[in-house]
């Protein structure tokens, strides 16, 4: 069976570090500390002395300081790595965590889990090839040598930057290596570990490259064990879950958020808010806990992003300046069906073509797969058809050779919506209104990702007024537009009361608007 030794960077809270280590140790695991130098001596005395008699618990060799995006941090996490080694022959998995991380599984199921497969844990995205780097310096950070911090010296970063670039100072990359990148949170069989140390004490000159590389927490790990172990034993993730917010910044989880990181396919998480105090009674607990059934969803990250997305609304699609001068073209309509339940505009659009005759589209900017007739490339991609929106209809209403258009539009795309109603040509909107019930919303919640089979009811059960707002909130952004030419059906409304909107929308006689709105299945799920 799997005997895991937690490999611990931690800078700050003594009493947290206890806790964790002994919370560890005490479910039969091995903990080995790398206590930042920067931090007090006497909080490091502290957790010497509380931890002195835990035989489970080992201590680096040196306490060296630590600097985000230096070599210091792989400095440190060999040396913990080292005494780990020596002190615990028993572990079979090496395990890299920092001092907010907590466990979201037992170590019960940790140890089945890591008995299932032998197989090393850790992300490893090719340097150059990948879009793991989003901003910031690329190769940059391997051919120059860095010496100096860029966030603590930001002026000398850049200049000897600078100096490097200007006299050409330039250097290869270690012939034999493949340059990886990843999150540095791995968990890695004992053999490999050992490989890697081994392979460190033997070539000096990639550990002098990568002393001066820039953030290589993020390749050195990465690269050797790829380097090292065959292709097919390895998994490219991590066991450890984190979520990065839209700046880049780790998002820290609180007391409600316990069923959320359960359901997650993932050991632990980071990183746990020091004012989650409840949370992490409630982890510790669990870690030594045993029996216990993990249902996995692993809806996360995009229930994160659907929720801190709900306060961002904004123009996403700006008018480019190669359409600030286009139109439709005088004399056209353009008639926009907007609904959140896309099959019953898909339905109610149908029957304006049998009825009326008249050209339509389905939600040509919201699904990739409407059927479009080859217009030369433009509708190839959702984002080219955004981007020459206005050209694309355009190009519809002369393929169709018809002046009025019909499409679907998701009450989403009000930017959308408004460049449209700018226009010179005449445009329409028919806001078709839906009763949506919890059965229907947990479906919807399903189908887009924000849960999954296995995600528990107390979190649908907070999720599903946010949804129900959400799909109210764009209701109301619509009417809040006060649009000239808005009209409005509803699933409550009688067929005589749905029939004189749809006649003006379309302006068609009223006999021909009461037989579309009588179709009995319109609005069935």
């Amino acid at each position: 069976m799997a005997k895991i030794a937690y490999i611990l960077l931690c800078h700050k809270d003594p009493e947290g570090v206890i806790a964790q280590a002994e919370r560890l140790t005490a479910a039969g695991d091995f903990v080995s500390i790398h206590f930042d130098a920067r931090a007090p001596r006497a909080a490091f005395a502290r957790i010497r002395a509380a931890l002195a008699g835990n035989a489970s618990v080992c201590f680096s060799a040196r306490r060296l300081k630590c600097g985000w995006g230096g070599w210091s941090l792989v400095a440190a996490t060999l040396l913990a790595v080292r005494a780990a080694l020596e002190r615990f022959p028993r572990a079979t998995h090496l395990y890299m965590l920092s001092g907010d991380c907590m466990p979201i599984k037992s170590a019960e199921y940790a140890r089945a889990f890591l008995d299932r497969e032998e197989a090393d844990y850790i992300e490893s995205f090719d340097f150059f090839a990948s879009d793991w780097i989003k901003t910031g310096i690329r190769e940059e950070r391997l051919i120059y040598r860095h010496y100096f911090n860029e966030r603590t010296q930001k002026r000398l970063f850049y200049a000897a930057l600078d100096w490097q670039q200007r006299l050409g100072l330039a250097r290869r990359i270690p012939a034999d290596l493949q340059v990886q990148i990843g999150s540095q949170w791995w968990c890695l069989r004992r053999r490999t570990v050992e490989a890697v140390v081994e392979f460190c004490d033997r070539r000096r000159d990639v550990m002098r490259f990568f002393r001066t590389t820039w953030i290589p927490d993020e390749t050195f790990f990465q690269t050797l064990v790829r380097h090292l172990v065959p292709e097919p034993e390895i998994r490219t993730r991590t066991l450890s879950f984190l979520i990065f917010s839209d700046y880049g910044m780790p998002v820290s989880f609180y007391n409600d958020h316990y069923d959320l990181l359960l359901s997650q396919d993932y050991l632990f998480a980071r990183k746990i808010s020091p004012d989650a105090v409840e949370l992490k009674e409630r982890l510790g607990r669990l870690y030594a806990a045993t029996g216990v059934s993990f249902p996995i969803s692993n809806e996360g990250r995009s229930l994160f992003r659907f929720l801190s997305g709900r306060g961002r609304i904004g123009r996403r699609f700006a008018p480019r300046f190669w359409e600030t001068e286009s139109s439709l073209g005088r004399g056209r309509t353009l008639l926009m069906v907007t609904c959140k339940k896309w099959h019953v505009a898909k339905r109610l659009v149908e029957r304006v073509r049998q009825v009326c005759g008249l050209p339509a589209v389905d939600y040509l900017f919201n699904e990739a797969d409407t059927p479009l007739p080859d217009l030369g490339g433009i509708q190839s991609t959702l984002e080219k058809r955004t981007r020459h929106r206005r050209a694309l209809l355009r190009m519809l209403f002369d393929t169709w050779q018809s002046d009025r258009l019909v499409i679907c539009i998701d009450p989403a795309s009000l930017d959308l919506m408004q460049d449209f109603f700018g226009d010179r040509s005449e445009t329409r909107l028919l806001e078709v209104e839906c009763d949506f019930s919890d059965d229907y919303l947990i479906g919807h919640a399903r189908r887009v990702g924000l849960a999954g089979d296995q995600t528990p009811q107390e979190t649908l059960d907070r999720l599903l007024p946010t949804i129900r707002y959400d799909i109210r909130f764009e209701s109301d952004r619509i009417r809040e537009a006060e649009f000239e030419n808005l009209f409005c059906i509803r699933q409550s409304g009688s067929v005589a009361e749905n029939t004189v909107p749809l006649a003006g929308f379309l302006g068609i006689p009223e006999a021909q608007a009461r037989e579309i709105a009588a179709t009995d299945y319109l609005f069935v799920d």
